[in-house]
């Protein structure tokens, strides 16, 4: 693996810890309101020199040129301040909910989202495409022929079919399954084409001309031989259907398809920054949008230097 590959894995290890680990570094639950605090500015963090010793915030606009020092380890978080204070390092919503609160939390449903719906995708895919280039014949045939249909049908509407079917009020957890299953469900053909052609390659070499001659079966092929060949198209595959995964998600919950309120998802959180003149008047409502750059740029770069890799 190569050092830019390297550099790509801890980045996206280190910001998937820090939306794990969310109800720790977070403030506030995602969901506390503070209503007299409705659309607060970003807060800054100021440093006192003298008692008492450490970092402070000024308090909201209720709570003109008071201080309220930042306190650590506290109530099971991180950091936090002592009431009547509050601490909005992002700025607040409508509602009065820490957006910086709201962006840990929504990013653990993203992100989720993307990784769940690129694993289910990438077994189907693994599974059909191997079949489809071991067996060949009608098996191929009818495989290929399914994923360009699946290919050709508008999985949003499929999406919004399927939500029709539903009740009306389906939990969030019910909402995060079926996006998983649609997102993931209509995605396995593009790896599976790419799967297929490796296995077409792989099934005519030596080794597994020489575990035929010798009696082995055909699943012990696949599994011994083939599967393993896969791998490094499997991962490279993964790295480019996570972040379309994540997109897919940000998307569909921006346009309400996806997991309501009062559970964040950073599209959701998105869709208050609609408006125009809400926008202008409160831009860090755009945070949920600014969090996913780093995470999607993370997974290009390792897309790119795993590719490069196996080019060498």
């Amino acid at each position: 693996m190569s050092g830019r590959a390297r550099w790509a894995l801890g980045w996206l290890a280190g910001l998937h810890a820090i939306v794990l680990a969310a109800g720790f570094l977070a403030p506030y639950p995602y969901d506390e309101q503070h209503r007299e605090a409705a659309y607060a500015a970003p807060m800054g963090v100021h440093w006192s020199w003298s008692k008492p010793f450490g970092p402070y915030v000024y308090g909201s606009a209720d709570q003109p040129g008071q201080r309220f020092a930042v306190r650590f380890l506290v109530h099971g978080r991180l950091f936090g301040v002592d009431p009547p204070g509050l601490i909005f390092l992002l700025g607040s919503d409508g509602y009065g909910r820490d957006e910086f609160s709201r962006v840990l939390y929504g990013g653990q449903v993203s992100l989720l989202t993307g990784l769940l719906a690129a694993a289910l995708a990438l077994a189907l895919g693994v599974a059909l495409g191997t079949a489809a280039g071991y067996f060949g014949g009608w098996v191929d045939g009818l495989l290929m022929r399914s994923g360009e249909l699946v290919m050709a049908a508008p999985w949003l509407y499929l999406l919004l079919g399927v939500r029709a079917l539903l009740p009306l009020h389906i939990s969030a957890v019910e909402t995060f399954g079926l996006l998983i299953a649609i997102i993931g469900g209509v995605g396995w053909v593009r790896p599976a084409r790419v799967v297929r052609g490796v296995v077409l390659g792989a099934r005519e070499s030596g080794y597994v001309e020489a575990a035929r001659g010798f009696g082995a079966g055909p699943w012990h092929v696949i599994r011994r031989h083939i599967l393993p060949a896969t791998l490094p198209v499997t991962a490279t595959q993964a790295t480019v259907l996570i972040p379309q995964y994540i997109l897919a998600e940000v998307a569909l919950s921006f346009l309400g398809f996806g997991v309501g309120e009062p559970v964040p998802s950073w599209g959701n959180m998105l869709s208050e920054a609609r408006q125009y003149h809400s926008l202008l008047e409160h831009p860090w409502l755009l945070a949920p949008g600014l969090a996913a750059i780093p995470i999607l740029l993370g997974y290009l770069t390792l897309a790119d230097a795993l590719a490069d890799g196996g080019e060498g």
